[in-house]
């Protein structure tokens, strides 16, 4: 815009921090990105090699919000393509296992819905956050009670796994 006799700083300021997408412009992908609920968490399984929040180093916690908030960039079929490592044995941030894993140092909670779609995320190295998705005929369907949409793209925390403890190889 001119400065000339007749502009206004106000209203180019205003102007230039006005949002120029909406929820139903394409380049909006807010509906695709990666939601995550901690709702789940199990902070009585320590013993098994879980750690509670609490107990998470200052680095740790840093490392965790900051993955966290990177991944909540992608949508869940981004993050399942996304790898991690090269050769041989690559393997991608997430991983769908749908069963709850048979070799874990894990105890299932009972209150996780038996339908669940149980993954894991790779944070680092053996840093892991381990959890689950409804699964995707679910997904769009909206609960009978609750009357909320259910959505695939929200993962549910369960355990926070610095050590590898939920899928044993």
């Amino acid at each position: 815009m001119s400065k000339g006799k007749f502009s206004n700083s106000n209203r180019e300021s205003f102007l230039a921090n006005v949002p120029e997408s909406t929820f139903s412009s394409p380049e909006c992908n807010v509906a695709a990105r990666m939601k995550f609920n901690f709702s789940f968490v199990q902070d009585d399984q320590e013993q098994n090699g879980f750690v509670p929040f609490s107990k998470l180093s200052q680095e740790q916690k840093d490392m965790l919000f900051k993955k966290l908030q990177d991944f909540s960039r992608h949508s869940r079929g981004e993050l399942e393509k996304m790898p991690v490592s090269a050769g041989k044995h690559r393997q991608n941030v997430l991983a769908v296992y749908h069963d709850f894993p048979t070799k874990s140092n894990a105890i299932r909670p009972k209150s996780v819905p038996v339908e669940a779609d149980w993954a894991r995320l790779r944070l680092e190295s053996d840093f892991r956050l381990c959890g689950f998705f409804v699964p995707n005929e679910l997904d769009g369907k909206e609960h009978e009670i609750y009357k909320v949409r259910f959505d695939k793209n929200t993962f549910y925390v369960v355990f926070i796994d610095p050590e590898h403890n939920f899928y044993q190889l």
